[in-house]
């Protein structure tokens, strides 16, 4: 006779010690529905509650969309189906020689995807019978005698090629980032699908909800309570998982409304929206080269976000203006020792005849000292990252700004969102675990820019910086303002 996931559930020969119980009963309901199993009226009330549908199926589903709250319960249960998979459904017969069949468990990153593997060797370690299965383990993978691997992985497409997948877990797909590629999680998906096939492996995403974007959403939108073989779940994490605090998710809620209901309530956030669109930044790219030489008839610019290591990028850009538009020659990105990158840049900066950058003003003091060891001044921003964007946006809109072919440039640029905080106030930034340095010195070289042109155009109209008008001051001519770039 074979283990079915309710057994898995209820069978204290199995993992009934820990999944039985009135906290685990939607879960129970959902995936006894996902395999096609028989429901009591009471699981086919909640099944239905969750999942949208009227009726519960028939047979076995080939994917499981969760778009389940945090603390829900969703890494538990991803583990228990990838032990499912991997020890219960004998994928052998469809093997050829030397063939193993893969429960991949993938993540923005390993360090995240090792949070659903810890689970899964719990599991399997504290059954003695599925223990005597394991062949070898370590934190990223367990191969078992029957021919089947359990694996964790990063989300990229190039990763999960080659491999004939009994199972995947896709963990917190509406997260997953890449400087490779504008949409991560559609590629990566596209390249699974086909590996899926032999052994007619089923696809398990699971994911808090964010931006009204990618591939959680667009299934989200086509499958959620349509009957097929695409089941989409979705609930608040005390639906899923009764025992969390009720309380904590009002202190959430009360702290921001839009955070908490995606973190906790499941519901997608509408008060996300793209930035700049895909084709305005396209609109933007020269074809070539990646950078221009200088030009000694140009008057240069420059703006640096520094950082103190890690996974940011030390960036430089460097650009001049034709006509009106902001040409930017040179974009540098570096990670390493700060200081050693400082002094790269600063000769950078020489080079282009440049004495002067103008930098985040959040990097503190130690920019500043670094870049006058070499002889550059450095100067704080004026404005924070939201204004710079802000900057940014209708220059690129309307066409006044050259950028060079650089992917990740244009990926990051393609993801920044704007945020509508409480008040009405935009806040503009990368989405989480992603990256935007080289997209923020763009947009620091472009504000510098507009800022110099409006400072200009006050003392041109005989005003000081601070708007107040100064007699003294002489009238610029029509010559000189347009050099500025500065629209008549």
């Amino acid at each position: 006779m074979s283990v079915t996931i309710r057994d898995m559930m209820t069978n204290h020969d199995l993992f009934g010690n820990q999944f039985s119980g009135d906290s685990w009963a939607a879960w129970l309901a959902l995936l006894s529905g996902l395999y096609g199993l028989p429901l009591n009226s009471k699981e086919k009330l909640t099944f239905e509650s969750i999942t949208g549908r009227s009726g519960s199926p028939q047979q076995a589903c080939e994917e499981l969309w969760l778009v389940i709250g945090r603390r829900g319960g969703k890494s538990q249960m991803a583990a228990l189906l990838a032990v499912m998979e991997a020890c219960f459904n004998n994928h052998q017969s469809k093997l050829s020689p030397g063939e193993v069949a893969t429960v991949m468990v993938l993540a923005a990153d390993r360090k995240q995807a090792r949070t659903v593997m810890r689970y899964i060797a719990g599991l399997m370690e504290s059954n003695p019978m599925l223990q005597r299965l394991i062949i070898k383990q370590n934190r990223e993978s367990i191969e078992l005698s029957n021919r089947c691997c359990i694996e964790v992985g990063t989300a990229s497409f190039r990763s999960v090629r080659g491999y004939t997948i009994a199972c995947v877990i896709a963990d917190e797909l509406a997260f997953w980032r890449s400087d490779e590629s504008a949409n991560p999680d559609l590629e990566i998906l596209n390249a699974l699908r086909p590996a899926l096939t032999t052994l007619n492996g089923k696809l398990i995403a699971l994911s808090s909800p964010y931006r009204k974007k990618g591939a959680l959403w667009q299934t989200y939108q086509r499958y959620y309570g349509k009957p097929g073989n695409i089941l989409v779940a979705q609930a608040p994490s005390r639906i899923m998982n009764p025992t969390l605090s009720q309380r904590a998710i009002d202190e959430a809620l009360e702290r921001d409304q839009a955070v908490a209901s995606a973190e906790y309530l499941a519901q997608f956030r509408s008060d996300l929206e793209t930035f700049i669109q895909q084709e305005v930044i396209e609109r933007a790219v020269r074809p070539q080269p990646l950078e221009l030489a200088y030009d000694h008839s140009h008057k240069y610019y420059a703006f640096t976000d520094p950082t103190g290591g890690g996974a940011d990028e030390f960036t430089l850009a460097i650009g001049h203006i034709e006509d009106k538009l902001t040409v930017v020659d040179l974009l540098r990105a570096r990670r390493g020792t700060p200081a050693d990158i400082v002094a790269e840049y600063a000769e950078t900066l020489k080079a282009y005849g440049l004495q002067v950058v103008t930098g985040d003003k959040y990097a503190g003091s130690w920019p500043g000292d670094e870049f006058k060891r070499h002889g550059i001044e450095y100067k704080p921003s004026e404005k924070p990252k939201s204004g710079l964007y802000l900057d940014l946006l209708p220059a690129l809109n309307s066409g006044r700004v050259q950028i060079p072919p650089d992917d990740r440039l244009i990926n990051q640029l393609s993801k920044l969102e704007r945020r509508t905080a409480r008040g009405g106030r935009d806040s503009i930034d990368h989405a989480p675990g992603g990256h935007d340095d080289r997209a923020n010195a763009i947009a620091g070289l472009v504000s510098t820019r507009v800022q110099s042109n409006y400072n200009l155009s006050l003392m041109i109209l005989g005003h000081d910086i601070d708007q107040k008008p100064n007699p003294r001051r002489s009238l610029g001519t029509i010559a000189a303002v347009k050099a500025a770039g500065i629209p008549l």
